[in-house]
């Protein structure tokens, strides 16, 4: 009996949403017979599931799936091995492909390969966006987990130099935070800090963001592995909340009139295009400059001191037209209104926005009433959500909400509301119900001092009102116990991950009217020192002394093997 062919199926199924996922690619996990995947890709594709055998993995274990799928292609079975994305993109296409190559794999006598390409990131969230990539556009993956920094840094350079729309893969995690701070220094000394940028997260998944800032404020948003990041060239304009970079169109057409100067039989001439390569062979081909016709002025080469950019030539030859009567009512020969100025970004609400906020009902009090409930309720629709946190919070989610009013209606109820994202929060205890009350003004007063203040990653401040410590404060990045009339100080705990740890004993003993200087001196030296995205604790371990206060060295964790297997 002849032996099956094994097929491989290399899937793309693009940012997560089942409407994004293409046709072919739907067919192709209905037809696989074992589904190899990362975790959360396979969560993600779960409704498409029915009888396949799954085999899931980790971050790190790619090389493990790609063999894995291999070796069960090779004994006649149809595998499937999913990427998010496209397949081809930062995804399993190629690793496959490498592992196939080491086994001397041809695809007449080796097992059959079929890539599905899918929706890249950096397509999905440009359409979240605008148009952004309209033009010359390249991606970058700022992980140096494969590739050498120098590399990166490179190519980032080159893009930066070349004028290209950048989408930034992988920005940020929690091990890698300077790569992107970097990142922005190298872009700086070739673009404006007011160029636009836009930040989405999760595109077209349950919890989608999408940020539009500049350049030189990009860091001041969270920024983490599930954003991606798209950075303008100079012609990007934001335009009623929009990211748009034009295509160039506006060298030779007039676009709020319907007659054009040229006809279509002259659009393609090189006279009507001085800008190109043909004009300039034939400036060259007759030994003198020739010059542009003004009628329709294009940059100079990008390489001269004195050069244009895009959206400089492309409002130059708007006045000329303007002048010449073609044009009426644009913005070029006067000053432009905001509805209709392209030459600055305006950072108008995108209609995507997600509005995201913190609630509670105080800093010790952790009751709300049916009343304030309700209004959650109210203000959170159909289309938002409210999410129970373990931080004594309730994240109100609102896509489209008006902040200011939202802002205002909660605390018309006698709420808090704080930012949500990398700033200051006062976790506090209940005080016993209200009853041990001796510190609550001082957890008040802290909260209100540097609460919801921006930080260069979350950091939490737990503040417990006894000794018992029963909220768990000595556990958060920075802890405060209130204890026989004073304070106990604790730094550097880690409350998440295998290798957690309660913080250091600092101090014993802080009187009340320093506790609250003591934590702000920490706060101003963690936010003025540490690198962006990088957690209190590995900044108090790396800069050794904060405020006063000596970092010591935490008994070395042996990380079992789970039995899970993650």
């Amino acid at each position: 009996m002849e032996k099956k062919r094994g097929k491989l199926l290399v899937i793309g199924f693009g940012p997560g949403a089942f409407e994004q996922i293409t046709e072919r690619a739907r067919r192709a996990i209905e037809e696989s017979e074992v589904i190899i995947g990362y975790n959360t890709y396979v969560d993600l594709i779960r409704g498409l599931l029915t009888t396949q055998e799954i085999v899931r993995t980790g971050m790190t274990e790619e090389v493990s799936r790609a063999q894995e799928a291999v070796r069960q292609a090779e004994i006649g079975r149809t595998v499937a091995v999913i990427s998010s994305g496209d397949a081809g993109v930062y995804g399993m296409a190629g690793l496959i492909y490498e592992v196939l190559m080491e086994k001397n794999w041809t695809a007449e006598t080796g097992v059959e390969v079929e890539v599905i390409p899918g929706i890249s990131s950096i397509n999905s969230c440009a359409a979240l966006l605008g148009a952004p990539i309209m033009h010359d556009a390249c991606t970058i993956s700022l992980s140096d987990h494969l590739t050498p920094w120098d590399t990166i840094a490179k190519r980032v350079e080159a893009a930066a130099a070349a004028d290209f729309v950048i989408a930034l893969y992988n920005p940020r995690s929690g091990r890698r935070t300077r790569q992107i701070a970097e990142t922005q220094r190298i872009l700086l000394g070739h673009r404006s800090p007011e160029t636009p940028v836009g930040l989405v997260k999760s595109a077209y998944r349950d919890r989608q963001q999408v940020v539009l800032t500049t350049l030189a404020d990009m860091l001041e948003h969270e920024i983490g592995m599930l954003t991606t990041v798209i950075i303008g060239n100079s012609s990007t304009v934001v335009y009623d909340g929009l990211m748009i970079t034009p295509r160039g169109y506006q060298r030779k057409y007039t676009l709020n009139s319907e007659e054009q100067r040229l006809r279509p039989s002259e659009r393609l001439q090189v006279a009507a295009e001085p800008w190109s390569l043909s004009a300039k062979e034939e400036a060259g081909a007759s030994g003198e400059a020739k010059s542009v016709q003004p009628d329709f002025p294009g940059p100079a080469s990008y390489s001269s001191a004195g050069s244009s950019s895009p959206l400089e030539a492309a409002m130059e030859a708007l006045q000329i037209l303007e002048a010449k009567g073609i044009v009426s009512g644009g913005c070029a020969g006067s000053a432009p209104s905001a509805a209709t100025n392209l030459s600055a970004p305006s950072m108008a609400a995108n209609p995507n926005a997600l509005f995201e906020v913190g609630v509670a009902p105080g800093i010790a009090n952790k009751k709300f009433t049916a009343r304030q409930m309700a209004l959650l309720a109210s203000i959170a629709g159909e289309q938002g959500e409210m999410e129970y946190t373990p931080h004594h919070q309730i994240i109100l989610r609102i896509p489209g909400g008006d902040p200011e009013q939202v802002v205002a209606e909660l605390k018309a109820e006698k709420l808090l509301v704080f930012p949500v994202g990398d700033v200051a929060q006062i976790k506090a205890c209940d005080f016993c119900n209200l009853e041990k009350d001796g510190s609550i003004p001082v957890a008040e007063e802290l909260n209100r001092v540097i609460g919801g203040l921006k930080t260069p990653k979350e950091l939490k401040i737990g503040f417990n009102g006894c000794g018992m410590a029963c909220y768990g404060a000595v556990l958060e990045d920075i802890g405060i116990v209130y204890r026989k009339g004073a304070y106990d100080l604790f730094l550097g705990g880690k409350t998440i991950g295998r290798n957690a740890h309660p913080a250091q004993p600092a101090a014993e003993g802080i009187a009340a009217d320093q506790i609250i200087d003591t934590v702000e001196r920490i706060f101003r030296e963690y936010t003025d020192k540490a690198f962006p995205g990088e957690r209190f604790h590995k900044f108090f371990k790396r800069v050794g002394t904060v405020a006063g206060f000596r970092h010591q060295e935490q008994p070395a964790v042996t990380l079992a093997d789970a039995v899970c297997g993650d």
